[in-house]
């Protein structure tokens, strides 16, 4: 196969515009397929596995499979990943476990957009071996510590990731023919504890991924989900600019804007997370890369740095919203626990 047809929104990002941001992205990998957040910066397995789905999507395929195919190469015995690292050196040599999940989303979403399922098949062993290592840093009331260097401390918005990324894993399981129905029962335990436990996680609530998290990952959904995003929506949303990073600070952002765009989507309402797509639009660069984020109160580009995962977060919410490619249901169609 080939890449087909590429998303737009009317009004707001053309096919052509989202290219241009998927070479933009494609612009900053090194030789080895790592995907950097800027050209020279650091590689995180969590923010690599999102630029590579917005290669994806994108029709930047080859580039895609070397992202991956570094995931695979760079994975340790044990299944996880270090934090952090810089052209080949680790400089963060703790796991975390959301970041060693999410190899499961980044080749579902590869094998649905480009029908691939050999490829898919070739990186099984190390999206089994992330997984493992996941769930065994699972506690007894399902929630999962968040690092390695942590012991014991579950975090909100890692755990809702996680829970997204179980539930890739159990498709893709299903896929290959190597059902995996413990991991399906640690994602039922894990989702119950998201949705009735809020004291097995660290007070993050501040940060607005803590806010729409919950339904990005597929935990919360209906009512529930309305109600969560309507009690906090004035404490993050900032009129015309997109929803801010923290709820006491100035500063709004490109991803968690787009993240939340796809959570307003997955829950079923894609006139306000179409108006919030369209507002975001003042972080975009005429070479289609995107600004990490920018300070209201003086209208200056905070940090200065266009990263590779806020362009793939605009790629991402883009397929959402216009139901592209055939990986556009990504987040959507997250299964029931």
């Amino acid at each position: 196969m080939t890449p087909g047809e590429l998303p737009a929104v009317p009004g707001i990002l053309t096919s052509a515009d989202i290219r241009r941001t998927g070479e933009s992205i494609a612009a900053a990998q090194e030789p080895d397929g790592a995907l950097p957040w800027f050209t020279g910066g650091h590689t995180d397995p969590w923010d690599h596995i999102e630029s590579a789905m917005g290669l994806t999507v994108a029709g930047l395929w080859d580039e895609a499979r070397d992202a991956y195919l570094w995931s695979a190469k760079t994975q340790r015995p044990d299944g996880s990943w270090p934090a952090q690292v810089r052209r080949g050196l680790i400089e963060n040599a703790d796991s975390d476990t959301n970041f060693c999940a999410y190899l499961a989303t980044g080749i579902l979403h590869f094998a649905t957009v480009t029908g691939d399922l050999g490829f898919a098949a070739s990186l099984w062993p190390a999206v089994r071996s992330g997984i493992d290592f996941v769930l065994g840093q699972q506690g007894p009331h399902g929630e999962i510590y968040w690092s390695t260097g942590s012991p014991g401390e579950a975090l909100l918005t890692g755990c809702s990731s996680i829970h997204h990324s179980l539930g890739c894993a159990v498709g893709l399981a299903e896929q290959l023919g190597d059902p995996r129905p413990e991991w399906a029962a640690a994602r039922r335990l894990l989702g119950d504890a998201l949705r009735h436990r809020p004291e097995l996680f660290l007070d993050k609530s501040r940060y607005s991924m803590d806010w729409y998290y919950p339904i990005l990952g597929g935990a919360l959904r209906g009512p529930e989900a309305t109600a969560r995003i309507e009690r906090h929506r004035d404490e993050f949303m900032v009129p015309g600019l997109g929803i801010r990073c923290v709820s006491d600070a100035p500063w709004v952002t490109g991803a968690e804007t787009c993240e939340l765009v796809l959570a307003l989507e997955a829950n079923g309402d894609h006139d306000t997370a179409t108006r919030l797509f369209g507002e975001i639009q003042h972080l975009r660069e005429s070479d289609g890369s995107y600004w990490t984020g920018m300070v209201f109160t003086d209208g200056k580009r905070w940090p200065e740095e266009r990263t590779t995962w806020t362009a793939a977060a605009v790629i991402l919410a883009a397929d959402a919203l216009s139901r592209t490619t055939a990986g556009n249901g990504i987040f959507r169609d997250s299964p029931e626990d």
